[in-house]
């Protein structure tokens, strides 16, 4: 199935609204990973078709549960879920933070090729990040566990934002392991369309 066709499948299966040239921006993302990939190891999924299920689809279901227009990605990697939900939201403000300069190469460059004004780069430690202004939403896909987020995480967000952790399996360990158990204010269960595995995305307020 042409990729076209699986993106605009998917799309439909989660009931959002994209408008056409936020799709082709994420192919040509999907494209410009594949690319790098072969150098720079952005990330273990190889095929094209894999890329838009485990990756894109995977960052599209958050989006009715961000709040903009300030939006911190921590631990971006190779820009996820960030450059996705930039596209997306074209209108929102995203910041895309990681320590790793490798990766956020990629992403600069892929912002220059995607001609994304709305998404920006911070290669810092999130302990170390001094943004001019607090954030909407927090989110993370591949930071650390919930505590270590909400610690780190807390002070960069504003008193009506909140804290949104992407993870597979519901993480009980990391719930349990809480240093406050109200912390998390909603566990939310997630379809992605083609995917095959449990998916959960955890609110946690600032405070």
């Amino acid at each position: 199935m042409e990729l076209e066709q699986i993106l605009a499948r998917g799309i439909a299966e989660t009931g959002l609204q994209l408008a056409a040239a936020a799709r082709a921006k994420l192919l040509d993302y999907v494209a410009l990973l594949v690319k790098w990939n072969r150098v720079y190891n952005l990330t273990s999924v190889r095929k094209p078709q894999d890329m838009l299920t485990r990756h894109i689809l995977d960052s599209l279901v958050v989006l009715p549960h961000v709040k903009g227009p300030r939006v911190l990605d921590v631990g971006t990697g190779a820009g996820l879920p960030g450059l996705v939900l930039a596209i997306a939201r074209p209108d929102w403000q995203v910041v895309l933070l990681d320590s790793s300069n490798k990766k956020l190469r990629f992403v600069r460059q892929a912002i220059a090729d995607l001609a994304l004004t709305n998404a920006s780069v911070e290669h810092v430690r999130i302990e170390d990040y001094q943004p001019p202004a607090p954030f909407d939403t927090i989110i993370s896909r591949a930071f650390s566990s919930l505590d270590e987020m909400h610690k780190h995480c807390a002070r960069l967000c504003a008193a009506e934002g909140h804290i949104l952790a992407m993870k597979g399996i519901y993480p009980l360990a990391e719930v349990e392991a809480l240093s406050e158990p109200d912390l998390v204010v909603a566990a939310h269960t997630l379809t992605v369309p083609g995917l095959d595995a449990q998916r959960h995305l955890l609110e946690l307020r600032p405070t």
